[in-house]
C-alpha cells in the first residue's frame, strides 16, 4: 500500500509542477492539478492540506531536478575557463531555444509572489538560486579564479538578466552577450 501511496503523491507533485511552471501559481487551481494527476480533488487533499503545501512540494521536486541539470551542464563543459563560460551560457541559450521555453520557474515565481515576501515558496526559490551560485563558485574556485564567490554572484546577475531579457525580447543573443561580459569580467580580475 505504501508504494501506491508514494506513486500517487509523486503523480500529484509532477502534475502540479508541470501546471505551476506552465501557467503560474495563481492561475492554476487544484481541480486542474487533480485532473492532470488523474485523481479526485478529495484524494489530492488527503496528501496536501493546501495549494501552498503543494507548491512547496513541487518546488522541492524542481530543486532536485535543478541540481541534476547543473550536474549535466558541468559534465558537458570543456576544461578551459573561457570555454566553460561559453558552454554555460551556450547551454542556457540552447535551453531558451526549446519549444515553449518560459524562463526560470524560480525567477518567475519570485516575481509572481513579489507582494508575499514571507511566502515559503520564496525561501525554497532562494535556496535553489543559492545552490546554483555555490555551484558556480565551486567551478570558479577550481579554475583558481580569485574571489570566486563574488565572481559567481556577478555571473548569476548576468545569467538571470540574460534569461529575463531573452524571455522579454525573444532574442537569444542576450545569452551570448552575457557570456562575453562574463569572460571580460573574469579576465579583468
Amino acid at each position: 500500500m505504501r508504494k501506491k501511496s508514494d506513486q500517487t503523491r509523486r503523480k500529484i507533485v509532477e502534475a502540479a509542477y508541470y501546471l505551476f511552471y506552465r501557467k503560474g501559481f495563481v492561475r492554476v487551481n487544484l481541480d486542474e492539478v487533480a485532473a492532470r494527476a488523474g485523481i479526485t480533488k478529495r484524494t489530492l487533499y488527503s496528501y496536501f492540506r493546501s495549494k501552498d503545501d503543494l507548491l512547496a512540494a513541487a518546488l522541492l521536486h524542481y530543486s532536485a531536478l535543478d541540481l541534476e541539470r547543473l550536474r549535466v551542464i558541468g559534465a558537458r563543459m570543456p576544461p578551459t575557463r573561457g570555454a566553460k563560460i561559453d558552454s554555460f551560457f551556450g547551454q542556457l541559450v540552447e535551453w531558451a531555444g526549446t519549444p515553449r521555453w518560459i524562463g526560470s520557474g524560480f525567477t518567475r515565481l519570485a516575481v509572481e509572489l513579489a507582494d508575499l515576501p514571507g511566502h515559503p515558496a520564496r525561501a525554497i526559490g532562494r535556496r535553489a538560486k543559492l545552490a546554483t551560485e555555490h555551484w558556480l563558485a565551486g567551478l570558479l574556485k577550481e579554475e583558481k579564479v580569485g574571489q570566486s564567490n563574488a565572481r559567481a554572484r556577478e555571473i548569476m546577475l548576468l545569467m538571470e538578466g540574460a534569461m529575463v531579457l531573452m524571455l522579454i525580447h525573444g532574442d537569444r543573443s542576450y545569452g551570448q552577450v552575457a557570456a562575453q561580459a562574463a569572460k571580460r569580467l573574469l579576465k579583468s580580475r
